[in-house]
């Protein structure tokens, strides 16, 4: 499995400023790296696996896209962005097998060259270049931190837009009499 040793070993070879961050309690998937670290949601960035259908009946393959933690794209956006007929979240132990990080810690480094990687196109223009941004490393207990650029310079994410799928009307609940004013 890739860890943060690895990453951390691949950047040193590619002279790119970076550092692992010990984080003060373990988390189950990166969408946690807010909380974990005190920060904006904007500033972790969670990559997300999908299993996606050729349009042309060919094998599955796997597509990554690079959102904010707590979102997630819009699955029809990622369709179209991949060319893919359907498109739906990876199995985990597909996501563990294929990308060699723990699902749900994806980093989007190192990735294998035939998964095709998204990145929400806002972010790309949202976040200055210099600003350092915070992802998972495959482990429980470290975050990468590196600056926004050199993320996007090296994991060569197509930007698209990924808008995130829209909110559901929220409904009373049970129990619950409405007040006529």
């Amino acid at each position: 499995m890739k860890d943060a040793l690895a990453i951390h070993r691949a950047l040193l070879e590619w002279e790119t400023v970076h550092e692992i961050v010990r984080l003060p309690v373990a988390m189950a998937d990166a969408d946690e790296l807010p909380k974990a670290l005190g920060l904006p949601a904007e500033r972790c960035l969670v990559t997300r696996v999908y299993s996606c259908e050729s349009v042309r009946r060919g094998p599955r393959f796997l597509t990554g896209v690079i959102v904010p933690a707590g979102r997630r794209p819009q699955p029809e956006a990622v369709r179209l962005a991949v060319g893919a007929r359907t498109v739906r979240p990876a199995p985990a132990d597909v996501v563990n097998a294929v990308t060699e990080y723990a699902a749900g810690l994806v980093c989007p480094l190192l990735l294998p060259d035939s998964m095709p990687l998204l990145i929400d196109h806002s972010l790309v223009e949202g976040l200055p270049a210099d600003d350092v941004v915070y992802t998972a490393t495959g482990e429980a207990s470290t975050a990468l931190g590196i600056r926004a650029a050199s993320l996007y310079a090296l994991c060569h994410a197509k930007p698209v837009d990924l808008p995130a799928p829209p909110a559901t009307p929220s409904t009373p609940a049970s129990g619950m009499r409405r007040v006529r004013t």
